[in-house]
This record gives C-alpha cells, sequence and structure tokens, in this order.
C-alpha cells in the first residue's frame, strides 16, 4: 500500500491529515502490518484534551495490545465509532476508513515537526 502524500507521519507510525478547521488521525498501514490481525481499539474520549506524546488509547491484535499516542496537541472533537464493530478496519483501510479520532485547537508548530510522506518512507524502509 502506498503512503497518501497528503498525510503527515510520526516516527511512532501514526499520521495526521489536515482537513479545514480539524485534523483527522490515525495509524499506518506499516503499523497495522506490524501488528497483526487487529480485533479491538480503546478509543479515547471525546472532548478530552490530550497532549502530544500522551498514550490516548490502544490497539490490540492477536499478538499484542499496543497504546496509541497523541501525535499533536489539541481537544477531541469525534472518534471513529466504527471501530469498535470492526476494529479490524485498521487492517483493511488504515488511511481512508478507519482513522481513529479528529482534533481541533492543535498546536501548529507541532504540525509542522511532523513527516512528510517521504520522509516517513525513509524511517521504514
Amino acid at each position: 500500500m502506498s503512503l497518501p502524500k497528503n498525510f503527515l507521519y510520526t516516527k511512532e507510525h501514526e499520521w495526521v491529515k489536515e482537513e479545514g478547521t480539524t485534523y483527522k488521525i490515525g495509524i499506518t498501514d506499516f503499523a497495522q502490518d506490524q501488528l497483526g490481525d487487529i480485533v479491538f481499539v480503546e478509543l479515547p474520549e471525546i472532548g478530552d484534551k490530550i497532549a502530544q506524546g500522551d498514550s490516548i488509547g490502544s490497539i490490540e491484535s492477536v499478538k499484542t495490545v499496543s497504546d496509541f499516542y497523541a501525535p499533536i496537541t489539541g481537544e477531541i472533537v469525534e472518534v471513529n465509532e466504527k471501530l469498535e464493530d470492526a476494529p479490524e478496519l485498521l487492517n483493511s483501510d488504515p488511511y481512508e476508513e478507519a482513522w481513529i479520532l479528529k482534533v481541533k485547537d492543535v498546536n501548529d508548530a507541532e504540525v509542522k515537526e511532523l513527516l512528510s510522506s517521504e520522509e516517513y518512507e525513509k524511517e521504514i524502509s
């Protein structure tokens, strides 16, 4: 699966996509591939204020349970409730249908520090 060019990435394998005044956040194809078959996603709460680097949920696969970290600081305005009933979407469509949360009021300086698709590609190859 090729990396979407209009997304930003972290070395911890999360992605961030700007959508107007909010930012959509999820895990990369590389991350879901490393985890294996995903069976459960613990979602954060709408209204929570998160800080970059905070553990804000977890992703459980048949192999392991992995914390999910906030790639940027902001306030959660939406979570992807589809993942509660269909966590396997993270395996099949990590960049579109399986986003995890949306945030507003982000720290622009943190966004500028995220990796481009080219930079992230170098991290994982």
